[in-house]
């Protein structure tokens, strides 16, 4: 039940308002009256016919405002749509109906505007004192007087009377105060054709959906499927604006219904970038512009994230989606100067949204010739039509476009084709003289090489007869090479051992330590292995260099063990030609000469040749009946003295 507010006395009250109009500092023209009359369908307050009064604190009451200090600070509305331009403050707004002696129509006040948060209004009853009633979006949908998109008051007509209505409206975003005076009979025909209306509006944004939705299902082309996005983000939009999403799709939900609005401009001005960028070809006609739209899209989601995490009230900075269309419309003339036929649909489309916003920005700043009534407020939906069906047409001349082009293309190829069917013809008409001619040529040359590979067979039956000699002979010669090369290795030991001879040809004989190794193994075990731990005589070869383990014990007996060689720290190279000097100059030598001809020092070469001379001294007589094996009688220690 709508609340009652006791109104002060009809005589007071009047004694309070002459008072206020001698205090107040001006003249103040009374405020005008709109009458009611049978032949009246509606009237929209505009200008002196709706008085205005701002409360910065948002604390005045009813009570309040009707004194006569408040009461003469109302200003009549200069434009013709007010608006709450503070949006911290609450706004009252009064109206003066005057009512016939007699009236057939029942009457009913709408307020246009149904994103406004808040309003309450007072309407006077017959006891001469005041009801009010809420109404707001801020309120679930089914609370409402009238279930309509709008804000409706059924009004209690008072027959010879002149009634003031009061209004407080209270809205976080700025609202149209747009007050419009019905009677119910022309609200039910006029609701009943604008639904009809909002029905094809939005039917046609399905169509246009649904339509690119199979294109881009049939030709995969993704400008379809930004297409389409933005098409539903633009009816996502209009019903955010136009009250028909909450009054259908979410009317308990008036949290969310207040920022529904900024969720559907971030999509639309997303996916008409998107849409712009792949219908114009903009990243291969224009790397500038392609480069600055990926920037807006990605700066218009930052902004949209930065809104809804830290304040939705940004989301009342409409103005910022004028950057998106200013950019989409740009780049379609720009590609339209370069050439690009189809880009002349997306331009004439974008011109009625671009004119569309503009009727708006301008409405919002109060040029009051514009505002002529519902096609004014609703030239933006009609704008986004005109510029889906525009948009609709420049994919199609797109599409058209390219089927032209692919049907040039194919006559070229065909055409082309032709050409090289001739150009074949003509070719293997020519291949066959040449290789009729090729083939006689052939022919006779093959008669040639044939009987040129007649007399090859004969040079090379008498070659492989050559070469079997030859082989013969080479057989001959290996086994005549082996014999020199023995006797050469003979020939050059027995040097060493019976002759004097100099390091660098000793280290022709033995050049390294494992051939020193290999002539040393060979000596110790001339006379076969064995075993100095346990006398056996199977062995292993051991881990070091031609070193043997037993295979019975383990023991493993390395080649210098038990010989001349054991633990000495001289390269074995030059121990052995150690050796060999002592004994070709009978132990003659001094340590300072071997010194100095094997670069080891004094004292080592002169310790390592008295244990030489000794053995030299003490195997006198074996090494003098050892006929060719001369010094190698020094090595072994235990050999026979």
């Amino acid at each position: 039940m709508p609340g009652i507010i006791v109104a002060r006395p009809k005589f007071f009250r009047i004694t309070f308002i002459l008072i206020g109009c001698l205090l107040s500092s001006g003249f103040l023209q009374a405020q005008q009256q709109v009458a009611v009359n049978d032949q009246l369908s509606q009237h929209i307050f505009s200008y002196k016919e709706i008085y205005c009064l701002e409360d910065a604190t948002g604390k005045l009451t009813f009570n309040d405002i009707q004194s006569p200090t408040l009461s003469a600070k109302f200003d009549a509305s200069w434009s013709s749509t007010p608006q709450n331009y503070n949006l911290k403050s609450v706004y009252w707004y009064k109206i003066t109906i005057s009512y016939p002696l007699k009236t057939k129509k029942n009457w009913m006040l709408e307020f246009f505007d149904q994103t406004i948060d808040d309003i309450t209004i007072y309407s006077p009853t017959e006891s001469d004192t005041y009801q009010f009633e809420k109404f707001g979006a801020l309120n679930k949908f089914n609370n409402r007087q009238f279930k309509h998109k709008n804000f409706e008051l059924n009004l209690e007509a008072f027959p010879g009377k002149t009634c003031t209505y009061y209004f407080r409206i209270k809205s976080h975003q700025t609202a149209d105060v747009i007050i419009v005076l019905r009677s119910v009979n022309w609200f039910i025909q006029y609701a009943l054709n604008e639904y009809l209306l909002f029905g094809i509006f939005y039917g046609m944004i399905l169509i246009f959906a649904f339509y690119n939705l199979i294109m881009y299902a049939v030709i995969k082309q993704t400008q379809y499927l930004y297409y389409v996005l933005y098409s539903l983000s633009v009816g996502f939009y209009e019903l955010c604006s136009d009250g028909i999403g909450y009054q259908y799709l979410w009317p308990n939900l008036p949290g969310w219904n207040q920022y529904a609005y900024g969720v559907a401009l971030c999509c639309v001005s997303v996916f008409a970038l998107l849409f712009t960028s792949k219908l114009l070809f903009v990243k291969t006609r224009a790397p500038v512009l392609y480069k600055l739209i990926n920037l807006v899209i990605a700066a218009r989601i930052a902004f949209f994230l930065a809104a809804f995490i830290l304040n939705k009230q940004w989301f009342n900075y409409k103005f910022i989606e004028a950057v998106p269309l200013c950019i989409a419309f740009f780049t379609g003339i720009y590609i339209l100067r370069k050439g690009y036929r189809p880009a002349r649909f997306f331009v004439v489309g974008y011109s009625f949204l671009f004119v569309g916003f503009t009727l708006k920005l301008l409405i919002m700043l109060d040029v009051w010739w514009l505002n002529f009534g519902a096609l004014s407020y609703y030239s933006l939906s009609l704008c986004f039509i005109l510029e889906m069906v525009f948009l609709a047409f420049a994919n199609g001349d797109k599409v058209r476009l390219l089927k032209s082009d692919k049907e040039k293309a194919q006559q070229e190829i065909i055409e082309q084709l032709m050409a090289n069917q001739q150009l074949k013809e003509s070719i293997n008409v020519k291949l066959e003289e040449q290789i009729k001619e090729r083939t006689h040529e052939l022919v006779k040359n093959a008669r040639t090489i044939e009987k040129q590979n007649e007399d090859l067979n004969r040079v090379n039956q008498i070659l492989q007869q050559q070469a079997a000699d030859i082989s013969r002979m080479n057989v001959l010669l290996e086994k005549d090479n082996q014999e020199l090369h023995t006797n050469f290795d003979k020939v050059s030991r027995d040097r060493i051992m019976s002759a004097g001879v100099d390091f660098e040809e000793f280290s022709r004989i033995y050049p390294d330590a494992d051939s020193c190794y290999k002539f040393l193994a060979d000596l110790k075990w001339q006379d076969g292995y064995k075993c100095h731990k346990c006398d056996n005589t199977h062995f292993f070869n051991g881990h070091l260099p031609y070193s043997r383990r037993c295979n019975k014990c383990s023991y493993e007996e390395s080649v210098t063990s038990y010989t001349l060689f054991q633990n000495t720290r001289i390269p074995i190279t030059k121990a052995f030609y150690m050796i060999f000097l002592v004994y070709s100059t009978n132990g003659k030598i001094s340590s300072h000469k071997l010194s100095e001809i094997l670069s080891i020092r004094q004292g080592t070469c002169w310790a390592y040749s008295n244990r030489i001379k000794k053995l030299l001294s003490s195997r006198k007589a074996g090494i003098k009946n050892g006929n060719n094996e001369g010094w190698s009688k020094l090595v072994l220690e235990n050999q026979p003295e």
